[in-house]
């Protein structure tokens, strides 16, 4: 028997607003720490350009449509979500403060910390940007310096090094007013490659020393860590689209097709390609039908890689922790289910490489969909909003009797409890690209 975890009124919403896909997603922390989702939503997103706000109807439109398809799974109404931001605005600088103590002689307190973190908001910007997040790195009390935490000590002079993420305010102002148009309230905002790097890394790699690489639809992001903090963060231009875009030009095929082509047969590494099928693409109108080599194919998404891990190594050498980083690179996000991408960043890059999967944190039970790199940043956002108490609560939903009974009860598991819905759900996981009966596609 199943626990009907719905009747707890601290559900926890997150909303991941990217380049290709919008996704919502409920969830509670149970008794043993981990997180039960009860409701999934993904749509196509078609009002994002590389991370960014482009269209606000469309964007409305999409986020609606995934929340009801949440709501829905839960039986409750949401009032509150956690949402995330990127996109190439998104800058990080570094900053040094100071604090000084009128008493040599008591204890720092958090008090003390805090106040130094928000003198950081006080620091002059370009004219549009907002800070997004204070990160303090090492700390020093008068002359005792790298210390990770000064509560407790004693000293006149508290100083500290902050890694500051800034990001245009217009971009955070879109992405409110979306959300508010839904009928929503913005609990909080994160960063949505800090939110991947939550649901996909362990307190080990942090410590070691490590680089998260979310492969977007829009945009590559990238996070550092050394010794439990953040270092560096990036945002490169390219994501998935940008190869499919490769692969539509390159075999001159439709923009659905080379996506088909890139998630069914694609390859990161040409040279383990070694039957080099040929793949055969119907043609238009009676039009004779077009062969594409499935090692061709893999030429094209390598090249667009390899620009892409030349641009994340040059990230790495500009942060200062080249050769620093022992737990090596993890990837997500979509992109990292191409085939063999991880031994392409290892052969690139020349640091260990493997595919991050949010499952570390999920309660026993969730539905395989979830396991999925594409949900890192949904399940990131949602594991946030839960440790600052982000809760939603509201009435029950009324549900029509149709859905109802497609429900088959509460205690079901919650793969079987979303099934109603699962057709209506835009993934990248291949199980969405199926090839239709009548194509050799």
């Amino acid at each position: 028997m199943y626990k009907d975890v719905r009747t707890t009124s601290e559900i926890v919403v997150a909303v991941d607003i990217g380049t290709t896909k919008i996704c919502a997603i409920a969830g509670v922390r149970n008794e043993y720490e981990k997180i039960e989702i009860l409701g999934v939503g993904t749509v196509k997103s078609l009002g994002v350009s590389r991370g960014v706000v482009s269209n606000i109807d469309k964007t409305v439109k999409a986020i609606k449509e995934a929340v009801e398809i949440a709501e829905r799974s839960t039986k409750k109404k949401f009032t509150k979500v956690h949402v995330g931001i990127a996109g190439q605005h998104i800058k990080s600088i570094h900053h040094h403060g100071l604090l000084v103590r009128s008493d040599a002689y008591s204890e720092i307190t958090l008090e003390d910390v805090e106040k130094l973190i928000n003198d950081m908001h006080k620091i002059v910007l370009p004219p549009g940007d907002k800070i997004l997040h204070v990160f303090p790195q090492e700390f020093t009390v008068d002359d005792e310096s790298e210390i990770m935490d000064p509560i407790g000590m004693s000293g006149v002079r508290l100083e500290a090094n902050f890694h500051i993420i800034t990001g245009q305010m217009t971009a955070s102002k879109n992405i409110l007013r979306c959300v508010e148009k839904v009928g929503l309230e913005v609990a909080d905002m994160t960063l949505e490659p800090i939110a991947s790097a939550n649901s996909v890394l362990t307190d080990e790699e942090k410590e070691a020393g490590v680089a998260l690489v979310d492969i977007g639809g829009g945009t590559t992001d990238i996070t550092i860590f050394k010794d439990g903090k953040i270092r560096h963060t990036a945002v490169i231009p390219f994501g998935g689209n940008v190869i499919t875009n490769d692969i539509k030009e390159g075999c001159t095929v439709m923009q659905d097709q080379a996506e088909k082509l890139k998630v069914k047969f694609g390859s990161a590494l040409a040279e383990e390609v070694y039957d080099n099928r040929i793949i055969t693409i119907p043609g238009f109108k009676g039009r004779e039908p077009k062969e594409i080599s499935e090692k061709n194919l893999a030429r094209i998404i390598q090249a667009r890689l390899e620009e892409i891990f030349d641009y994340i190594m040059w990230e790495i050498k500009r942060s200062g922790y080249e050769g620093k980083l022992i737990a090596g690179i993890v990837l997500t996000g979509g992109g990292s289910l191409l085939k063999n991408v991880n031994l392409l960043a290892e052969y690139h890059t020349g640091l260990n490489a493997r595919v991050g999967l949010p499952v570390d944190h999920l309660a026993h039970g969730y539905s395989s969909q979830l396991a999925s790199p594409i949900y890192a940043t949904a399940l990131g956002l949602l594991l946030i909003a839960i440790e600052n108490g982000s809760y939603s609560e509201s009435e029950v939903y009324d549900i029509d009797d149709h859905a109802e009974a497609e429900l088959e009860g509460i205690e079901l598991p919650v793969e079987k409890e979303m099934k109603p819905w699962y057709d209506k759900i835009f993934t990248y996981t291949k199980e969405f690209f199926e090839a239709s009966p009548d194509s050799e596609f």
